[in-house]
């Protein structure tokens, strides 16, 4: 991929119309997909660790269920809920909000499918926490809330990293679910892999120089991911509690 085409034909192909349009739109949708995962995934994670037996079984079968959905399934899925005939989009359709074919959609399409990687991975990061350290934590008097910012945020913090980096990595390969449920509009809710789609038959070129940036960002993300993780683990992890509960001779 990187040998057919020179270099600078590569950057020079980037540059055009489709290319910084895709990226734009796949900039914007995938930091508030993100936004979306890490803000309200965190804390089900968090929650769904906790739980034991059948009702944990049902509750990761149901966030690992988009792992293993056909990407059609998905986007009919979404259409049907979120479409303007579908079951909540009436609704948004009455407040004057379009969801179907816009960024809205893009951003729910990459929520969807790329929420598992991170809620799976946050999960495991949680139950690999020694009980006794949050349990030790209460007894010094911290409350819920203290406990899960202070002691199980940073003693999964890796694993927490690892799941973010998964999710945002499978986000930027969106495909199947994007194009059934928000289209492929330039400018709109066309994002790389859309574009990569397109310019195939277009420009064979441009296909491949963004083809070229997706492996680029791919393997900074995983390498990123190596990096805070061997760094993360060098460290204590206990320091950020210790430090807060030490009181002074």
């Amino acid at each position: 991929m990187f040998l057919r085409v020179p270099p600078g034909e590569l950057v020079s192909a980037f540059g055009s119309d489709a290319a910084r349009d895709a990226l734009r739109v796949t900039a914007e949708t995938n930091a508030v997909a993100m936004i979306l995962i890490l803000g309200f995934g965190t804390p089900a994670a968090y929650w769904i660790s906790t739980r034991r037996g059948s009702l944990r079984d049902i509750l990761v079968t149901l966030v690992e269920l988009p792992l293993v959905l056909p990407p059609a399934v998905a986007g009919v899925g979404l259409l049907v809920a979120f479409g303007r005939a579908g079951l909540l989009g009436g609704t948004f359709e009455v407040l004057g909000i379009d969801i179907a074919f816009t960024k809205i959609s893009v951003i729910l399409a990459v929520t969807f499918v790329a929420s598992p990687f991170y809620l799976r991975t946050a999960i495991a990061a949680f139950e690999a926490v020694d009980t006794t350290l949050p349990a030790a934590a209460r007894t010094l008097g911290a409350g819920r809330a203290g406990v899960f910012f202070r002691v199980m945020l940073p003693l999964a913090g890796s694993g927490l990293g690892a799941g973010a980096a998964l999710a945002f990595a499978r986000g930027l390969g969106e495909f199947g679910a994007t194009i059934m449920f928000a289209g492929s509009l330039q400018g709109v809710t066309q994002t790389l892999s859309l574009a990569i789609y397109e310019q195939f038959d277009l420009d064979f070129t441009v296909a491949l120089a963004i083809s070229a940036l997706l492996i680029c960002i791919s393997a900074l993300v995983l390498l990123t991911v190596k990096v805070l993780t061997r760094w993360h683990s060098g460290s204590s992890s206990l320091i950020p509690f210790a430090a807060s509960t030490r009181q002074p001779s």
